[in-house]
């Protein structure tokens, strides 16, 4: 899974002084297109004040609703693979940029209003959020609880306006440091923080959904240094991509080995099922009344090859479960892993030198052996073994149900068919249907197809892009709002295969994101 959630309100704070009379502390800039930190030291006068200290603060939210609504079904934001990722896109317009400092960023421990001002000159627009207060409540001003959102706190604290440490509830006692930070040398990186272990706390409900404050770090707020400006882009900035965005990142893919399943080697095979074509767990009658089966090791797989005559079949039997996901069960899902040797028996080595493979009749049941839920077929494959070459396949890879247009709201699942060119096809006198090739390596990117603008990246660590496999084929499910809409997208693929990587950027595949309506 790779999802982007793009920023529900931004804004930044400052003390600035204007004109050498005045601080705009009660100043707004919650419509503005960039979102600035600056730090000056000495740089105006202020009566009464010696050497006046400038600053400015960013705040950020994202709309975590979309996550929460998975977390308790396939999304474990505890899992290795869980990855949370802030990022903010520099703007450069010829501006001062200071060099060699360093970013942190806090969850912050109290909501802010966006507010609508766009004055970052004069600092003339008055509204709620700014250095003084956070929101609006009715018609009652509710302050920070230290000016410029400082308070740092403990996880709970009702005095904090950022939180720096607490219990997370993850084994690790009191933390000391719930905040991120990146380091910037030249000045003009881009912003990418990991803040998994804060959205995943977050979406436990540990830490509560008001966002971020970004700032520079520490002493660098109050050393007599001036760095004026680092300007990212905000959620109102003209190019789309430059927005902020928070990148989800998890490995939900589910490889089915039907078409893939080899002896010797470990393999699995799933079963759905539904309930008036929506996914729900199978029902099995106990005292009287219909249960869902669930959980582990709740259904029974046979497996026969050969026939009853004489006795000359195959058998084996294995248990299944509810298929997980990290710690959840996805509903309606069933899976078995096994492996079967290609010397079990004497009638199954036979088959296989005979025709390279095995069929198997598959009887999936209750563990009582009482009630039969499905029968389908498995081909088991002997290893392929070839001379040695180092010569990769050469591929053509398409989606098979590419539309030219998509909405932003849409959950699509995309089948991919690969084909390889080289492949030796026998001719018959009968139509052939060609099967495309199955790699259990293969991820997806998504690029803007006129800028060449790399979307959404091969999420090759953490397995985020990589393509799930079933009964007919290959296939990832992708959400459309994870694009910028108005621009048109193409689908580039790596392989991984017979111990080589290829990149293929040349398929067919084009298609646009609209807004929804």
């Amino acid at each position: 899974m790779y999802r982007v959630l793009t920023a529900s309100k931004d804004t930044y704070i400052t003390n600035k002084i204007i004109n050498n009379k005045f601080r705009a502390t009660d100043a707004n800039t919650g419509q503005a297109g960039t979102l600035d930190l600056f730090k000056l030291y000495s740089e105006s006068t202020l009566s009464g004040t010696d050497a006046p200290t400038e600053l400015s603060r960013i705040l950020i939210k994202f709309d975590l609703d979309p996550l929460k609504k998975v977390t308790s079904s396939y999304l474990d934001t505890g899992h290795s693979s869980f990855r949370a990722t802030l990022k903010l896109f520099d703007v450069y317009g010829g501006q001062t940029t200071p060099s060699n400092f360093k970013i942190i960023v806090f969850p912050l421990s109290r909501s802010f209003d966006e507010g609508v001002g766009r004055d970052i000159i004069t600092f003339e627009d008055l509204d709620a959020t700014n250095f003084v207060t956070s929101s609006i409540s009715g018609d009652t001003a509710i302050a920070w609880n230290m000016t410029g959102a400082n308070r740092q706190g403990l996880l709970g604290s009702t005095k904090a306006d950022i939180i720096s440490s607490g219990n997370l509830s993850d084994g690790e006692g009191v933390a000391s440091f719930i905040y991120k930070t990146q380091s910037f040398s030249s000045g003009k990186e881009d912003l990418s923080v990991d803040v998994t272990r804060i959205v995943s706390a977050t979406l436990s409900n540990q830490i509560p959904d008001h966002g971020f404050r970004i700032s520079f770090s520490g002493s660098q707020e109050t050393d007599k240094l001036t760095r004026f400006v680092k300007r990212f882009a905000s959620r109102d900035a003209q190019s789309v991509h430059k927005r902020p965005k928070l990148v989800i990142e998890y490995n939900d893919t589910i490889q089915d080995h039907h078409e893939s399943f080899f002896f010797n080697l470990s393999g699995s095979i799933f079963l759905n099922n539904f309930h008036r074509g929506r996914p729900a767990n199978i029902l099995s009658e106990s005292k009287g009344r219909f249960v869902g089966v669930s959980g582990s090791n709740c259904v029974i797989i046979r497996l026969v090859s050969g026939t009853n005559a004489n006795s000359s079949y195959f058998a084996k039997t294995i248990t299944g479960s509810q298929h997980q996901v990290g710690d959840n069960y996805i509903t309606g899902v069933y899976s078995a892993s096994f492996s079967i040797s290609e010397f079990a028996s004497a009638t199954l080595r036979n088959e296989i030198l005979a025709a390279s493979s095995a069929t198997f009749s598959t009887y999936w049941g209750s563990t009582d052996y009482t009630v039969g839920y499905h029968t389908s077929s498995l081909v088991i494959n002997s290893i392929e073994r070839t001379s040695f070459s180092n010569v990769p396949k050469r591929l053509f890879i398409n989606i098979t149900n590419s539309r030219d247009v998509y909405k932003s709201s849409e959950k699509v699942r995309f089948r991919v068919f690969a084909e390889d060119v080289d492949r030796v096809t026998k001719l018959v006198k009968k139509p052939i249907e060609p099967s495309s090739e199955i790699f259990t390596q293969m991820y997806y990117r998504i690029r803007d197809s006129v800028s060449n603008d790399i979307v959404i990246p091969f999420g090759e660590d953490v397995n985020s892009t990589l393509l799930s496999t079933d009964s007919v084929g290959m296939y990832f499910d992708f959400y459309m709002n994870a694009l910028p809409q108005g621009r048109t997208y193409t689908v580039d693929f790596l392989v991984k295969d017979s111990g080589s990587s290829q990149i293929y950027t040349n398929t067919p595949i084009k298609f646009k994101v609209l807004a929804n309506g």
